[in-house]
């Protein structure tokens, strides 16, 4: 069965347009709560005589000091690190009081304090780096349909695809301001990761049904819009497949890869889905779009 896609492309438009504006809402109001790796904070690094606990343990332990956010990382047999929120000297010996539970179980390694100028830098990493991916999009897709240059030129299917990466990017960035506001979840360094990673799986997605488009505009013809419907259907089987055993693995972290990885799976969650629809519903009806507004300016 054919399935006529771009006929029902202004649903999917005002579908995501919606998303993306409740999106852009959410950070006007709430904008994003940034971790410690942008803000600044405490780093305390242990090392247990024994046994080391779980990361919940270690957590439960430390349910009655306000610390916020706190982000544990095992190291080596027997240590750990913890990252929070900036502390006073007195919540740090609250904290080796209660991990230490009235005995001597713990070595202190290290303590220190991550100041704004840190996270000012990888702020400005960040923005350099996202920037310096997205050109390189263009670039690559431009060079990789060089050889189509009707009804589009190469590089329109390297904006179509940038244009895509926005909505799968501003989409989990807004469930994320959201859930800030109302649990306090923060941006950390490993939910970037995964953000950037949901560029290179939505790119990758996008690509397969432009390459399909691309073989099929040179080998078979015919109206714009049928080719890219067919190059649709006849991708449509990989894309589900790819999405569901992608989302199976990440789901799986999510619910039992600990607390440290949780955020990180729900970024690649959101992004695998907001993706996987975009390289369906949206690049591709882009593309017609901005093929028949150039038909019309031509007419004139």
């Amino acid at each position: 069965m054919n399935i006529p896609f771009t006929k029902y492309r202004k649903i999917y438009f005002i579908f995501s347009g919606v998303l993306i504006l409740a999106s852009i809402i959410s950070f006007i109001i709430f904008g994003l709560k940034l971790g410690i790796d942008f803000t600044g904070g405490s780093i305390l690094e242990i090392e247990y005589n024994e046994n080391r606990p779980s990361n919940q343990e270690i957590l439960e332990q430390l349910t009655d000091i306000e610390l916020g956010t706190v982000f544990i990382q095992p190291t080596d047999e027997k240590g750990v690190i913890l990252r929070m929120k900036d502390i006073k000297e007195e919540t740090h010996q609250q904290i080796l009081e209660k991990l230490n539970g009235g005995k001597k179980i713990i070595e202190e390694k290290r303590f220190e304090s991550i100041g704004p100028t840190i996270g000012r830098e990888l702020k400005q990493k960040t923005k350099i780096v996202i920037i310096l991916v997205l050109l390189s999009i263009v670039l690559y897709i431009a060079l990789a349909f060089r050889r189509i240059q009707r009804p589009l030129r190469s590089w329109q299917y390297g904006i179509a695809s940038v244009l895509a990466l926005f909505h799968d990017i501003l989409i989990p960035l807004g469930v994320f301001s959201v859930l800030g506001k109302i649990y306090n979840i923060e941006i950390s360094i490993p939910v970037i990761t995964a953000l950037l990673a949901v560029v290179g799986y939505s790119v990758n997605n996008t690509v397969v049904v432009f390459d399909r488009i691309r073989e099929n505009l040179l080998k078979r013809g015919g109206l714009f819009g049928e080719i890219i419907d067919r190059s649709l259907n006849q991708t449509l089987a990989r894309q589900i497949n790819t999405a569901l055993t992608t989302l199976f693995v990440v789901l799986a972290i999510f619910l039992f890869g600990g607390e440290t990885l949780k955020y990180f799976a729900l970024a690649l969650i959101l992004g695998i889905i907001a993706g996987t629809y975009s390289s369906i519903f949206l690049a591709s009806p882009i593309l017609l779009v901005w093929f028949k507004w150039r038909q019309k300016r031509h007419k004139y």
